[in-house]
């Protein structure tokens, strides 16, 4: 009998996940996500997720334990282990009300700020691996290596060349105890219970130790490239430090301890879209490409500002 395909095996889980019986069942099942390192989809209030080929185990162990643990913050796991389908590793999550990307104006930057400052001043209930998010930048710096010649290359990798070690994944980070979640953007962010229940972090694939101020790297990143507006990053900034957040100061100039991070999530966000222009046949570049094309060609020529104690 031939395999049944990743996506609808994927439903058929959390269809049987969701519901005790499902001879009677009419629910639909959605698909939220279909990608090379994700596949997501929803059956009524249970989200199955099969996580990347690569995903190790044994460090995924310890962000779902994590994640149980700390529910006031992280959206908890249904169950803490994973189950296995077609060799990828899967975890079934409850729904939540995602972020409305088509209402900007009640984007939840305040909540998105002390989730932050609670998780960097949480305990991890158990050891976790290093937060992943030097490493993926890193990641996206290689394939845009490997994704052939444009003109705006040799600027991403200069901006990238100037970053200390730790920053490239080439080093352990400063930080090895403050709990980060390593991804965050406001797709990171879902209601639970939904539709209105109080915000909650999601996607551990990244959490770990590391440099809280990576988690205030995206955000950070936009608002210096003028893609975010500065009411929006003084909003974010503003309530993760009211959240006594450690990540930076608690008042005066934030950006030597965000000026790394924030510059490798550009870099990062570059490269990733050079690299998508490229697989295209290389389009022209949009406004926002361009302006973080800018701003890596602008780092290339001024060398970052170094946190106090931080490694180099």
């Amino acid at each position: 009998m031939p395999a049944v395909p990743l996506l609808p095996a994927l439903a058929a889980r959390a269809r049987s996940s969701a519901h005790a019986s499902v001879d009677d069942c009419v629910c639909g099942t959605a698909t939220l996500a279909d990608r090379a390192d994700a596949t997501v989809v929803r059956h009524a209030g249970t989200v199955a997720k099969a996580h990347a080929p690569d995903t190790d185990a044994g460090a995924l162990a310890p962000r779902l334990v994590t994640a149980a643990h700390l529910p006031d913050v992280l959206l908890p796991p249904l169950t803490p282990t994973p189950a296995s389908l077609h060799g990828r590793l899967v975890t079934f999550w409850p729904y939540g009300t995602p972020v409305d990307a088509d209402d900007p104006d009640a984007a939840p930057w305040e909540a998105a700020g002390t989730l932050l400052a609670r998780l960097h001043r949480a305990a991890a209930p158990t050891p976790l691996p290093p937060m992943r998010g030097p490493a993926k930048a890193a990641r996206a710096v290689a394939r845009l290596r490997a994704a052939g010649p444009h003109p705006a290359v040799a600027d991403v990798l200069r901006a990238w060349d100037t970053l200390p070690a730790w920053a490239r994944a080439e080093a352990p980070m400063p930080d090895g105890t403050t709990v980060c979640h390593g991804d965050l953007h406001l797709g990171q962010l879902v209601r639970h219970p939904a539709p209105d229940g109080p915000w909650r972090l999601i996607d551990v694939d990244d959490l770990g130790v590391g440099v809280p101020a990576w988690d205030l790297a995206r955000p950070a990143a936009w608002y210096a490239c003028g893609l975010l507006p500065p009411e929006e990053w003084t909003r974010f900034l503003t309530a993760y430090r009211q959240a006594h957040g450690p990540a930076v100061p608690a008042d005066g100039d934030p950006w030597p301890d965000l000026d790394v991070p924030a510059r490798a999530l550009t870099v990062q966000s570059a490269a990733r879209a050079l690299t998508k222009v490229l697989a295209g046949g290389g389009r022209p570049l949009d406004e926002v490409e361009r302006s973080l094309v800018d701003a890596c060609a602008r780092m290339g020529s001024l060398p970052p500002q170094l946190a106090p104690n931080s490694a180099t």
